[in-house]
């Protein structure tokens, strides 16, 4: 019976990836359901919300409704608005759009996704929220200069790559992260005028962490697991030692989980090439200073049955605490947030969702900076100390 039932699945999941037409696949890789779909809305009818420095910006309605969608988009309107930020009525899109990076889209893509939106995405009326951003900020002529200063002409063409025993591989790879998985969006520091500071390998800064929206999007430029480990993250949210939680997290439930397996192995395969990790961060004086008798015994009595007085966690279950970049992170803003908010991993097809539970209304201020200082500085992690005035960003943030 249970080899019937997995016959079945695998038949299904064989299914519906043969049905999945080559924009709907761009547009998984891409991610544009998560960013253009509010919580309990239609796929792509847009109203999710952005907070940005001069304030909250709404996504817009990409189905091709002829009234609120992009309906009325011939191909040439679309790949405008893809790839340069510019609307089909002549106006500027805010960044928060990554066409910075899908400005490397090959034609073949953007055709695909056009096709796919015009012909595949049901049409939805939803009317278009307005931004909420004060008078005086928001003018959009001053996007075009953004644009001028910032991003990068049009080159839809394949990354330049030197490993010739590789080239193919990696030249994927450099594709899909750097292209339509617009990855340095989040991992990726950015500027006085929130431009990112690189958009290629080319950038010693790309790929080398940002905080955004409170959490720590970790480095990729030294990742240390490996490649299977890596490509399990992508496609279940969860690794044998390794846990994805925050806003990854959506990444993983709208996109990445639907990559194909050659895809995943010339992601994980680009990434590992940045691996020039010698050792862990330490705090300047190279010395851990925190309350190992406070932390220890918080971590005994809230963490240790989970993660184990070892930190190794449970394969496939429960993270590593030991080597963990969200530990080991020059911020803990996001090792601070899943503590005090909890974390659930994605929901991914064949596997279920596990939930570490929320400590914010059981630990003080005090005792989450002990217990946060405690994981950080053991196990080899020799992590910078946390103070209370980082848990404070995350818990007064709520109050």
């Amino acid at each position: 019976m249970k080899q019937t039932l997995l016959a079945i699945g695998c038949l299904l999941v064989t299914g519906n990836a043969a049905a999945t037409s080559a924009g709907e696949y761009m547009a998984r890789a891409s991610d544009c359901v998560a960013c253009h779909t509010a919580e309990g809305g239609q796929p792509m009818a847009g109203g999710k919300k952005f907070s940005t420095p001069v304030g909250d910006i709404y996504a817009t309605n990409i189905t091709p409704d002829k009234s609120s969608g992009i309906g009325n988009y011939r191909y040439e309107d679309f790949e405008k608005a893809v790839r340069h930020g510019v609307a089909k009525d002549g106006h500027a899109l805010y960044p928060a759009m990554p066409y910075p990076s899908y400005a490397r889209m090959s034609d073949k893509d953007i055709h695909a996704l056009y096709d796919y939106f015009m012909h595949e995405v049901p049409a939805s009326p939803e009317k278009n929220k307005e931004n909420d951003i004060p008078l005086l900020l928001s003018a959009r002529w001053p996007l075009h200069v953004w644009n001028w200063l910032f991003v990068d002409e049009v080159k839809p063409e394949t990354p330049v790559i030197k490993d010739d025993n590789h080239k193919e591989l990696l030249s994927r790879g450099a594709y899909l992260v750097e292209g339509p998985g617009h990855c340095g969006a989040c991992h990726t520091p950015r500027g006085v005028t929130m431009q990112e500071k690189g958009y290629d390998a080319s950038s010693d800064v790309y790929l080398s962490g940002a905080t955004i929206d409170g959490w720590y999007a970790p480095s990729l430029r030294n990742i240390s697991m490996s490649q299977d480990e890596l490509k399990d993250l992508l496609r279940m949210g969860r690794s044998q030692h390794n846990a994805i939680s925050g806003p990854m997290s959506e990444v993983v439930t709208q996109s990445t989980q639907y990559l194909t397996e050659s895809d995943l192995n010339a992601i994980s395969f680009y990434l590992l090439s940045f691996n020039r990790k010698a050792t862990a961060p330490v705090s300047p004086d190279g010395s851990i200073v925190y309350k190992p008798t406070d932390g220890k015994t918080l971590y005994s009595m809230y963490c240790s049955t989970c993660h184990g007085d070892d930190g190794k966690g449970k394969d496939f279950t429960v993270p590593s605490l030991a080597n963990n970049s969200l530990i080991t992170a020059k911020d803990p803003s996001s090792l601070i947030s899943v503590i005090y908010h909890g974390a659930e991993t994605p929901q991914t097809q064949g596997n279920i969702s596990f939930k570490m539970p929320a400590y914010k209304e059981v630990m003080s201020d005090d005792e989450l900076t002990n217990v946060v200082n405690y994981v950080r500085g053991n196990w080899g992690n020799g992590a910078p100390q946390a103070t209370k005035g980082d848990i404070k960003k995350v818990s007064g943030a709520e109050k």
